[in-house]
């Protein structure tokens, strides 16, 4: 009995719930967690409210280094969707993937490079180690970007894997540089590292945090599919309309002490994120640009798959969220 009442005080702190009882088996949805950031709050507030529940999903998360990894975690079915940049998406397609992102999580670039104690400006970068989370990530072709507005490429540094957590490598001195989202940012700004390239105060538009598929399962299960979306979106929409509870998620899930860097993290995701998770193709272009030099293709069609969006546009689901939550 105190279970129950403790899940239903969740429910009403988070000012929503299941809408309607399933009485089918939940499926297994599987979702790649490429870095826990507030990027991924959507999806936590619509976990913590059994939004996935309600739309008969029973929500799986796997932590994984993204890049590399999404294709084949994807193609084998081990994941149903990966929340990861485009970037990815583009290096997978290019050697023989055929993946789509169908919906944002942020539609601008987020990272700020941050230098190691010690490292003093451009100059002592070279020759030394700037770490990434993975081959392909957003981290990765944001590190070439801010590489190029201090006046050095990738060939001038040592490009190092370290994966998830980069902030403590950097702390520790392990890297001497490296890209940093929220709420790292803000940790590593209360540590006084110095930010050498800040990306985010350029508001550069770029499908940053995606939410993507492999072609042939949006194909084949497109109806489940559209239940992540609609979960996930709502989940938007409890965050926006309930700061206090979404600041709680926040602290708890990515272990946050200091009131300062929850707000600082809540603020930058009612900021940057799409409430319905629309994707913004002027951000999509831009990450084909800037990969063309690899040869990846420059039709967006081939990254992109904005029919999901529509759909729901279309059957009002849009509409039905900003009613419910008072928004309209």
């Amino acid at each position: 009995m105190k279970t129950a009442i403790c899940a239903l005080g969740v429910l009403l702190a988070l000012g929503t719930g299941p809408t309607e009882a399933n009485a089918a088996e939940p499926i297994p949805f599987s979702i790649g967690e490429a870095s826990p950031a507030n990027t991924y709050l959507a999806i936590w507030m619509a976990e913590e409210a059994q939004l996935y529940e309600a739309q008969g999903l029973e929500l799986r998360v796997v932590p994984m280094n993204g890049g590399s990894q999404t294709a084949p975690e994807l193609e084998a079915g081990n994941i149903q969707l990966m929340h990861i940049g485009m970037s990815s998406v583009v290096r997978a397609n290019m050697m023989g993937s055929d993946l789509r992102v169908i919906g944002s999580l942020s539609n601008v670039i987020r990272h700020t490079m941050f230098l190691a104690p010690g490292v003093r400006g451009a100059e002592d970068l070279r020759g030394r180690a700037v770490g990434i989370s993975s081959a392909g990530s957003e981290s990765d072709s944001t590190t070439t970007l801010g590489l190029e507005r201090i006046g050095l490429t990738r060939e001038d540094v040592r490009i190092r894997e370290i994966g998830r957590d980069r902030l403590d490598q950097l702390r520790r001195g392990m890297v001497s540089a490296t890209m940093l989202g929220e709420p790292s940012r803000s940790e590593a700004l209360a540590m006084e590292l110095n930010p050498i390239v800040d990306l985010y105060a350029d508001r550069i538009a770029w499908l940053f945090s995606g939410l993507t598929v492999d072609r042939a399962y949006l194909i084949e299960h497109r109806d489940l599919v559209l239940r992540f979306m609609r979960a996930t979106i709502e989940g938007n929409y409890v965050a926006i309309t309930n700061e206090v509870g979404a600041k709680n998620v926040l602290s708890r899930r990515l272990g946050l002490n200091e009131a300062g860097i929850v707000d600082a993290s809540y603020d930058n995701f009612k900021l940057e994120t799409p409430i319905n998770a629309e994707i913004d193709p002027a951000g999509a272009q831009n990450i084909v640009e800037a990969l063309a030099s690899m040869g990846a293709s420059d039709d967006v069609n081939e990254y992109i798959d904005l029919s999901i969006g529509e759909e729901l546009r279309v059957e009002g689901f849009y509409a039905a969220m900003e009613e419910k939550y008072g928004l309209n």
